[in-house]
Formats: structure tokens, C-alpha cells, sequence
């Protein structure tokens, strides 16, 4: 038994040390890391502009963009202001539609292809609406707009309480109900 346990001990550590050895994965977000195309922002709504970059072209830098999934067309993607990063942009055309919609860059180079997905929303996250105010079910509610109304619910409870008590105090004395 203690050699089975010393066995599975000794492998349990083998495999942490080289799962702490071995690099971290790269994010799918990261577009440095990965030479992936990253598109910012990655929701917009029909109108706005989006711009893309990507570290997979090296130094060259120079790239054809391809949006016509959205209907923007091709767009060329230059040297970015950061070293080995390649940007360009596009407008989104006011007849787009809602969805995903996937964004590919070309390397002038070596001929990579780089994709990434932009988002197409009708509102802006920053414009979302969120609801306000008690929901009109037809039910009511302690929190309703009528203090009236809920004054007179608890009143109609404590009535019902009282003669409840009462009713079962006189069971128990045996008045005869």
C-alpha cells in the first residue's frame, strides 16, 4: 500500500512541475501573442468605425484588409505605432445587419491570413436602456404604485388574522363550533 501511495505521490508531482515549467497559453484576445487579427471595438453599431491590428505580418507591415462580410469592402492595413504591429480601419455601412461577422487581413509578404470577428449590434452598449419602475401584471404588489390600495390589503390581512385566532380560540374553549 505505502509503495502504491509513494507511486502516485511521485507522479502527481512530475506533473506539476512540468505543468509550471511549460509556458502560459497565449489568450485568444491577445493578438500580440497569438498573430491573430483583433478588431476594436468588437461591437459596433451600423455607422461606426472599427479598426483592426495585427502582429502577424512581422515588419514588413503591410496588409489588405477584406470587411465585405459587413459590406464595408477591402480597407489596407499599414505600419502600426507600435513596433511589428500592422493597423487599419473601415466604416461599418448604416445597412448592416445584426451579427457576427468575421474580419480578414492579408500579409502583402509572406500571404498570411488573419481573421477576427466584429460584432454588429443595433444599440450601443453604452446606450443601453434598462428598465425602471414596478412591472404592470395586473396582480399588484407591496410595492405598488397605491399606497391606498396596499393600506387597505394589509388591513384586509390583519381582519382575517384576528377572526382566524378568534375562531380557533373558541374551537378550543368548546363554545360549540
Amino acid at each position: 500500500m505505502r509503495r502504491t501511495a509513494r507511486l502516485l505521490t511521485g507522479t502527481a508531482l512530475a506533473v506539476a512541475a512540468v505543468g509550471l515549467a511549460s509556458p502560459a497559453p497565449a489568450y485568444a484576445g491577445d493578438a500580440r501573442a497569438t498573430g491573430a487579427l483583433e478588431v476594436s471595438p468588437s461591437s459596433v453599431v451600423p455607422g461606426e468605425r472599427a479598426t483592426v491590428r495585427t502582429a502577424a505580418c512581422g515588419e514588413d507591415g503591410a496588409a489588405a484588409g477584406d470587411a465585405s462580410a459587413v459590406g464595408a469592402g477591402e480597407f489596407p492595413l499599414a505600419p502600426g505605432a507600435r513596433e511589428g504591429e500592422t493597423t487599419g480601419g473601415f466604416q461599418v455601412p448604416p445597412s448592416a445587419q445584426p451579427g457576427t461577422y468575421e474580419i480578414v487581413a492579408t500579409c502583402g509578404g509572406s500571404g498570411k491570413r488573419v481573421t477576427g470577428d466584429l460584432v454588429v449590434t443595433l444599440t450601443a452598449a453604452r446606450e443601453q436602456v434598462y428598465p425602471r419602475g414596478s412591472v404592470k401584471t395586473g396582480v399588484g404588489g407591496a410595492l405598488g404604485p397605491d399606497p391606498v390600495q396596499t393600506a387597505a390589503g394589509v388591513a384586509a390581512l390583519a381582519v382575517a388574522a384576528a377572526g382566524g385566532t378568534w375562531l380557533l380560540h373558541r374551537r378550543a374553549r368548546g363554545d360549540g363550533i
